[in-house]
């Protein structure tokens, strides 16, 4: 084909951003997730196809010097948009979606805007900050005198060739995608960060703002039954323990009554049409959840079904918590509470939006599809299914609390509306009487201030506390709980770092003993429940985000951090002072996580629900099967794991997969995601209690 020197001129000017935006996709993946070869490919294709678009739409504008500068803005925006995704990424160890980022942009700005100058300003911050705005700084250089781009107007022939070829590289990505083990992650199996880092930024960006306009109705996989465990009956010996050693003889009495209900398992169901419902509503996603409810399977009643009702409950989201901050040395509190408590072996918390989407699994037992805006969206949602109005419906006194600004992430509107009788308290409106104002606030004054002045002869009560004693950064010269509490861990093995994260713990540890001390001063310490469950992994430790180069959570883990499983290992303390009076020793080495804190709560307490209606399980169900997955869609069972990213599935040693095991999992957990989508996004709930 022969092309004259006006069109060699217009190619030229038109492989400006294509080239732009590859090379800032290059950047990008050295410095998070690192450059997959199969991810490079795909990125490179996808880049090229809208680098072409993006330059054909600018050659149409009217005359050189627009032109230009429509391209220097393009890249300089892509440069900043590149450069505060690595950062996030940096800080936070994951790719969060543009709404997570604004969603958290107020926060970062004040209380945390240290430790985000601290990434950005040390010598290696600068230089990425560099790198990413070196296409643009080159351009305006070069290009806007003619010496890069000649920036010549584009006629019809070569108009139609540079359509022709966006589209025709649009395609070849699509196809290279199709053949891949990657191609669930582009289609059913969307995430922002499985796009973002197995095709690029751009297109990560591209599909979000495709999926936030669409509004598109969840869609659900057919998933194969699991066979039917029977209606065999279940030992209630512990149950029948519990109630022979009962504080009381109406406790005795209870419990006994309780204990014999166990022993013949029932559906944990309502009387709920949900096919009649489907029938009924115009709302096509109401309607689609109904018809995918309506094919699920309750779990069933157990041994363990209202151990714990008309108890209190006591439920902490930890800053930052982790396994490895339970130790008997340096906070022997944490510890004992493990030790006796329900011991959940193979549980992880995955990070999905910092301590919002932490907030959003404990809370609702629901993963953040949404990100940063999870939560957010609930404030006015009818919350039939989470701790406070549960507990709230069987007569409880509630109250949540949390030791930082009363309205960061939003939880001013959205921590009202969470079932708790008597409301939320922060530092702003009303916890600044008993929290002193510092970085971070001590959960001991916190818990020691509520329980004397507010709960504490209330029973029964039902507690949440946002916690943040265990928040980053961890230098000691920085954080006033490491400070605090230095003595205690000075002489540990670690770097000043580590030891600046365990000594922010030992001060949750006081105030779990103090909180104990308090139950057992009013006589309710074997009549109180205490959870504590972690928001995320102690991502602060580590300035880089790679996995792989995580030194300081290595350090903590005690093992090199290779993957996210590693990383997000976690376990909660399920705590009643009851349980080791009773010699009860409860343990489940199945995989669990956060999201199954609810359903098995609902279970312990006895209370009205619909198992169906939550994707979490009852982990203490023998007919469930345990399942860990995140938002990128790998998953983990007692058979092995699935890496989505890679579409292979790597057996545990000597187990037998059955045929389509592999696919029915997939499907499983692509619609327990779309499931946690279309409730967050729909008031789900309000359709079917409202």
């Amino acid at each position: 084909m022969h092309f004259s020197p006006e069109d060699r001129q217009t190619l030229a000017s038109l492989a400006v951003l294509p080239l732009g935006i590859a090379y800032l996709e290059l950047i990008f993946k050295i410095g998070t997730t690192g450059p997959a070869p199969l991810a490079l490919l795909i990125t490179t294709i996808f880049s090229a196809a809208v680098g072409v678009a993006l330059s054909l739409v600018c050659s149409l504008l009217p005359s050189e010097r627009s032109r230009r500068i429509a391209k220097l803005v393009t890249l300089a925006a892509l440069g900043v948009v590149f450069a505060v995704e690595h950062f996030v990424y940096q800080q936070f160890k994951v790719l969060y979606s543009p709404i997570t980022v604004l969603a958290g942009a107020g926060g970062v700005a004040t209380q945390f805007g240290g430790e985000a100058a601290s990434l950005v300003l040390q010598p290696v911050g600068l230089l990425y900050v560099l790198l990413y705005l070196l296409p643009a700084l080159a351009y305006a250089y070069g290009g806007m005198r003619e010496k890069l781009d000649p920036a010549t107007g584009i006629g019809k022939r070569t108009g139609v060739m540079t359509a022709s070829l966006a589209v025709g590289l649009h395609v070849l990505a699509l196809l290279v995608v199709t053949a891949s083990p990657l191609s669930g992650l582009y289609g059913p199996r969307y995430s922002f960060e499985g796009a973002a880092s197995s095709f690029g930024l751009v297109t990560g960006l591209r599909k979000e703002a495709q999926s936030a306009l669409a509004g598109d109705t969840p869609s659900f996989e057919t998933v194969t039954p699991q066979a039917d465990d029977g209606d065999d009956p279940d030992d209630a010996e512990e149950a029948d323990e519990l109630a022979d050693e009962s504080t009381s003889d109406k406790d005795a009495t209870d419990a006994t009554a309780a204990a014999k209900k166990r022993k013949k398992r029932r559906r944990a169901a309502l009387d709920i049409d949900f096919d009649a419902l489907a029938s009924s509503t115009d709302n096509a996603t109401w309607a689609e959840l109904d018809r995918y409810v309506s094919t699920l399977t309750p779990s069933k009643t157990n041994k363990y079904t209202g151990l714990f009702k008309g108890y209190n409950l006591i439920f902490i989201s930890a800053e930052a918590f982790t396994a490895e901050a339970i130790r008997p040395d340096i906070t022997p509190t944490l510890y004992k509470m493990w030790d006796q408590g329900i011991k959940l072996n193979d549980y992880y918390q995955f990070d999905t939006a910092g301590t919002t989407g932490g907030e959003c699994a404990n809370l609702f037992g629901l993963l953040a599809t949404e990100g940063g805006s999870s939560v957010k969206m609930t404030s006015d949602n009818l919350n039939y299914y989470c701790l406070g109005t549960m507990l709230d419906r069987e007569g409880y006194n509630g109250w949540a609390f949390h030791n930082n600004t009363y309205t960061y992430y939003g939880r001013d509107a959205t921590h009202v509306n969470l079932g708790y009788n008597h409301g939320y308290m922060g530092y702003g409106n009303g916890m600044e009487e008993w929290v002193t104002w510092q970085w971070p606030q001590s959960d001991l004054e916190m818990i020691e201030g509520t329980f004397d002045n507010l709960y504490g002869e209330a029973s029964p009560f039902n507690v949440y506390y946002m916690s943040v004693s265990g928040h980053s950064n961890y230098d000691p010269g920085d954080n006033m709980m490491a400070q605090k509490n230095w003595d205690v861990v000075a002489d540990l093995p670690y770097s000043d770092r580590v030891k600046g994260y365990l000594g922010a713990n030992v001060e949750l540890d006081r105030a779990m003993e103090a909180l104990l001390k308090r139950l057992k001063k009013e006589h309710i310490y074997r009549k109180t429940v205490i959870v504590i469950s972690a928001d995320h992994f102690p991502y602060g430790l580590d300035d880089d985000g790679a996995i792989g180069s995580l030194p300081y959570l290595s350090e903590l883990y005690g093992y090199n951090v290779t993957d996210v499983f590693q990383r997000d290992h976690n376990t909660p303390i399920i705590w009643c002072g009851a349980l080791p009076k009773k010699d009860l020793h409860i343990s489940v080495d199945s995989p669990s996580m956060s999201i199954d804190l609810l359903p098995t709560l609902s279970n312990l307490f006895g209370v009205k629900w619909d198992s169906r209606l939550l994707p979490g399980r009852d982990v203490l169900d023998p007919g469930t099967e345990g399942i860990a997955f995140n938002l990128n869609y790998d998953w983990r069972t007692e058979l092995g794991t699935y890496w989505a990213g890679t579409g292979e599935f790597v057996p545990v040693e000597g187990a037998e997969v059955p045929d389509g095991y592999v696919e029915a999992h997939n499907a499983l957990v692509s619609n327990k995601i779309s499931y946690c989508h279309g409730v967050l996004t729909s008031d789900y709930y309000r359709h079917i209690f409202g």
